[in-house]
């Protein structure tokens, strides 16, 4: 399968944030935590230089713990601040706030602001954080010196300011495996996918990787060595069947597609920091 992407948004949304980062102090980042690097845009290293960097692991939810913990310490080396959270939940949130306070400690006793921006990929939650976090007591302070076309501030608190809302920034990848792994969380629109394949990958990973985790989901044998054979076994399962007995593939894979993004498959990561 071929992922392709679209250059010409990532080229207007970094055009953007370059204007918008001259007022930040802060670059709030989020990434899927079950795809922490594949759910980057690599250019936010560049246009965030300099400023303080918190990483937002959203979704750790729906991912494997110990690989939360590992991609933490990953991140921790290189210097960002890092949260594991589910963006819909507020429990996350003081945390999150008491990072910020560290994080530009400096900024806050020199004039008691932050100005923080949000950024990340289509899918990873950043609008759902933006609303958990400002709740419904936010209030717009109207427009700054050099904020031009009618682009908002929130403030959150007697400290912190969100700008509402930088350009969303795209990936961009030369490794197929980055699309596969956005495909998976579905970060990229399934009417322009082959779901059938694409479950397949899945299949194949979870066999190498979460041994078991089929067999206990679709009560299965996860002993048969063809993914194809393996998805055939949950469509009988399931009743993913067509007239004539005729297995229905699309069914079964979107099946199996749908049960790892909602999580009912279990808490899976689907890259590791070590084999980057």
């Amino acid at each position: 399968m071929n992922f392709q992407w679209y250059p010409g948004h990532m080229t207007k949304a970094k055009r953007q944030m370059q204007e918008d980062i001259k007022l930040i102090d802060l670059v709030i980042e989020l990434v899927d935590a079950r795809i922490p690097l594949s759910s980057r845009n690599p250019d936010i290293d560049d246009l965030g230089k300099n400023k303080a960097r918190l990483i937002l692991l959203n979704k750790s939810d729906l991912s494997d713990e110990r690989k939360n913990e590992a991609w933490a310490s990953y991140f921790k080396a290189k210097g960002f601040y890092v949260v594991k959270l589910d963006a819909r939940r507020r429990n996350s949130m003081k945390e999150i706030q008491n990072v910020i306070l560290e994080a530009c400690k400096e900024k806050i006793e020199r004039d008691r602001r932050v100005r923080a921006m949000v950024v990340g990929i289509p899918n990873v939650g950043k609008s759902t954080f933006i609303n958990t976090f400002a709740g419904k007591a936010c209030a717009k302070t109207g427009n700054k010196p050099g904020v031009t076309k009618g682009k908002q501030w929130i403030r959150l608190n007697k400290d912190v300011e969100l700008l509402d809302t930088p350009g969303i920034l795209w990936p961009k990848f030369d490794d197929q495996m980055v699309g596969l792994r956005l495909a998976l969380i579905g970060s990229i629109k399934d009417e322009i996918l082959n779901i059938d394949e694409l479950s397949l990958e899945l299949i194949s990973y979870l066999k190498e990787n979460y041994a078991g985790t089929l067999a206990a989901r679709y009560e299965v044998e996860e002993t048969v060595e063809r993914p194809v054979e393996l998805l055939e076994a949950i469509a009988q399962k399931r009743g993913c069947v067509q007239r004539g007995n005729e297995i229905d593939y699309s069914k079964a894979a979107a099946l199996v597609i749908d049960d790892f993004r909602s999580g009912r498959l279990g808490r899976i990561t689907l890259e590791l920091p070590e084999a980057n």
